[in-house]
């Protein structure tokens, strides 16, 4: 069939809408109609060139929902009409990662940017004048349709609204598990969240969620501050140095519990300013891209080793997204997880590059696309 997506032809580059020709599901796929399509940060970092992938074109997207509209042959627990959200990062539900509760490190993961299908490099879902075209984590959640494998698509009840709940296939998660799952956060702690966009303005309330006593939120973006005290953070400051200040004026001069970076593109001077913000046995945690290629964060070992710190990577939250995504959407309807207010504006498809735009300049939590 023909759908129009958005892609990037070759980095640094910036999206544009095309028809592409997608194909029908085989045995293990849908194919979805999407809805709505959240605009991260990552996709950015793909138009960058700040993550490599396998072949341009691309076609971006990796957090959306939609309706099923064809199942594949020999395809088992999905229906049409159904209503799915995407985790941007597949679940197979046999390698170790998955047995042991990891589903975000399923070994599906090395392919999540390949673009092709992951049991065959050489076939793709999406092509354009006949020319293989690389679908973002499997996904490529700015398509009008999409094909994908039943391991990335995880079914919610059709009266809820998928406009909101795309969220959850990758910003919410992500922020939020950082918080509850990564960072550990429990109650009478003293959180800072670095960097309040699409992720970090959900570690706060995974924080606020966790009991956490003190959340201090750092964004040089005053709306963005503003936003941050609405959703759970107990105080809001530009600078990590003014954060780290009052987190150890609140701690006897210890320091921060918890910091969690969620900075847009990241550095290891980002890293290196949250490590310095905790306390003994704390815990600083990274769920922030930046450049694939840049290496090396200035902390001391000194401080690594003697005051026990721990540094701790965390991908989509450390979340099991078939749990853990219909436990968010109860925690929603529950009235306990705000989605609503996250979304600052809507786009159309052809407004996609506006829309990132719109992210750079700060002016969102959260930009969606409707469809």
């Amino acid at each position: 069939m023909k759908t129009r997506g958005a892609v990037i032809r070759s980095t640094p580059g910036r999206f544009e809408v095309v028809e592409l020709d997608l194909d029908a599901p085989r045995r293990g796929e849908i194919t979805v109609q999407m809805v709505a399509s959240g605009l991260c940060h990552s996709d950015d970092h793909v138009a960058k060139g700040d993550h490599a992938v396998g072949v341009y074109p691309i076609c971006g997207g990796h957090e959306g929902a939609g309706i099923v509209v064809e199942v594949g042959p020999e395809t088992t627990g999905f229906t049409e009409g159904d209503h799915v959200i995407f985790s941007f990062v597949a679940g197979c539900g046999r390698c170790r990662w998955c047995a042991k509760g990891m589903q975000n490190l399923c070994d599906r993961g090395a392919a999540i940017m390949t673009g092709s299908r992951p049991d065959d490099p050489t076939s793709f879902r999406l092509s354009l004048d006949g020319a293989p075209v690389a679908q973002t984590c499997g996904l490529s959640t700015f398509s009008e349709y999409t094909t994908v494998s039943t391991d990335s698509a995880v079914k919610v009840d059709k009266d809820l609204p998928l406009e909101t709940l795309c969220l959850l296939g990758c910003g919410v998660g992500t922020g939020w598990g950082a918080a509850v799952n990564s960072a550990q956060v429990y109650p009478g702690q003293t959180v800072i969240v670095m960097g309040v966009g699409g992720i970090g303005i959900n570690a706060v309330q995974g924080a606020a969620h966790a009991g956490a006593a003190h959340i201090l939120a750092v964004d040089p973006i005053e709306f963005k501050r503003d936003s941050a005290l609405k959703f759970g953070a107990t105080q809001a400051f530009s600078t990590m140095e003014e954060a780290t200040e009052v987190a150890r004026s609140l701690t006897n001069g210890q320091g921060a519990d918890a910091a969690i970076v969620t900075v847009g593109v990241t550095t290891g001077d980002h890293i290196a300013q949250a490590f310095s913000a905790i306390r003994k046995a704390g815990v600083c945690v990274v769920t922030g891209l930046g450049k694939m290629t840049d290496v090396g964060i200035p902390i001391s070992p000194m401080e690594l080793t003697l005051y026990q710190k721990r540094l701790q990577g965390s991908l989509f939250g450390a979340s099991a997204p078939s749990a853990d995504i219909p436990w968010l959407v109860d925690l929603y309807t529950a009235g306990k997880l705000e989605l609503d207010g996250l979304v600052t504006t809507t786009y159309t498809l052809d407004e996609v590059a506006q829309g990132f735009d719109d992210m750079h300049a700060g002016r969102n939590l959260r930009g969606v696309i409707v469809f």
